[in-house]
């Protein structure tokens, strides 16, 4: 059983940046490959960043790709989204999850495969 705890979001002018920390309970966090998602106010849940359980890999979104860094510390069970060059469309509840991907490179876009959120984290960048 794994727990996910998200911090860090808040409030950021446009061109700002943020750190959002994702802080795993369970000894066993490290095998797990982790992704960042966010719903903004209306839409659809959507993909933002992945890492897996090694840390080698990672992917983003297009709409993130340049300005956001997903990493993790696998001593410290916690996975970190560095967010740089914020705009107001960032706007969003950023969920963090875990799971174990049979396929991390075809299926970190696809919620279904982690099995444990947290209850996610407000970001809110103004223009």
């Amino acid at each position: 059983q794994v727990q996910v705890v998200e911090s860090g979001g808040g409030l950021v002018q446009a061109g700002g940046s943020l750190r959002l920390s994702c802080a795993a309970s369970g000894r066993t966090f490290s095998s797990y490959d982790v992704g960042w998602f966010r719903q903004a106010p209306g839409k659809e849940r959507e993909f933002a960043a992945a890492i897996n359980w090694s840390g080698i890999s990672t992917y983003y979104a297009d709409s993130v790709k340049g300005r956001f860094t997903i990493s993790r510390d696998n001593a410290k069970n916690t996975v970190y989204l560095q967010m740089n060059s914020l705009k107001p469309e960032d706007t969003a509840v950023y969920y963090c999850a875990a799971g174990k991907l049979s396929n991390f490179e075809l299926r970190h876009r696809t919620e279904w495969d982690y099995d444990y959120w947290g209850q996610g984290t407000q970001v809110t960048v103004s223009s």
